[in-house]
């Protein structure tokens, strides 16, 4: 009820506190009540004040984009340090792959300065938030419309991160929750909820420098299913990591060699 408060009369808990008699307006009070309404019929608090933190930072989000979690944060952290890595180039390439808000890509280039970031998206309305937060936090991304590597052609990258859907198509979470007002496409993925996961590991190889690396978030039960598709996809050096909840929720390895079938040409 405080940060709603706060958000309707544009001002801090500092004043809150020292102007607890103030009197709000009628249209003070019914925007406070009707944002009150809306929080209890379940309406996450980062729509209703069209922002959230994540990686320190605060971005603006709107239900055309999933809401900022804590344990995708882990996405950002395996970046910075593969871009700190020995073997990487001084001039590392990443790409996040379903960028939503822009919280990975934006935070990567804000954290990385020596990386060339690019994120993608398929929807427009994603895209047009993911923007203008790269401008608020003063971030260089490109952005690019597209549906997962369809509109990169011929590029590689040195670094490849996505948080893309993974829940099961009918789970009872999506009735729950948050979940029920962010966008489905973001969240569920086919009846097992691997297929986007399936499709970006299988394809990530052609996108990738030689000893390039993947990195995904996952769901709590399907590192094991993860893990495999990485293997069949030709990855080494894997890893796994829990978020906070001790739950296995990312998935990380590297490319061998080049494929055969990988493009000559390289990222801009």
């Amino acid at each position: 009820a405080r940060m709603l408060l706060k958000a309707v009369l544009q001002n801090t808990d500092v004043w809150l506190l020292a102007h607890d008699d103030a009197v709000l307006g009628t249209e003070q009070q019914l925007a406070f009540v009707t944002s009150v309404e809306r929080r209890v019929a379940g309406e996450p608090i980062a729509y209703l004040l069209g922002r959230r933190e994540f990686y320190g930072r605060e971005f603006l989000v709107s239900p055309a984009v999933l809401i900022p979690r804590p344990e995708t944060e882990m996405l950002v952290d395996i970046a910075k340090a593969s871009v700190g890595a020995d073997d990487t180039p001084s001039k590392p390439s990443t790409l996040d792959l379903g960028t939503g808000s822009g919280c990975i890509a934006i935070s990567v280039a804000l954290e990385c300065a020596s990386t060339c970031v690019t994120a993608v998206d398929a929807s427009i309305d994603a895209l047009k938030i993911a923007i203008e937060n790269a401008k608020q936090l003063n971030a260089t991304v490109e952005f690019i419309h597209g549906d997962w590597f369809s509109a990169l052609e011929n590029r590689r990258f040195h670094i490849i991160v996505s948080n893309p859907p993974y829940i099961a198509n009918g789970d009872s979470h999506l009735a729950q929750g948050d979940l029920r007002f962010e966008p489905a496409q973001a969240l569920s993925s086919g009846d097992d909820g691997l297929v986007a996961l399936r499709k970006i590991i299988a394809t990530a190889p052609i996108y990738l420098h030689p000893n390039g690396m993947l990195a995904v978030e996952h769901g709590y039960d399907q590192a094991d299913a993860v893990h495999k598709l990485f293997v069949a996809a030709g990855f080494h050096d894997m890893a796994q990591q829990q978020d906070l909840a001790g739950i296995m929720r990312l998935t990380c390895g590297r490319m061998r060699a080049a494929p055969t079938n990988a493009p000559i040409a390289t990222t801009k």
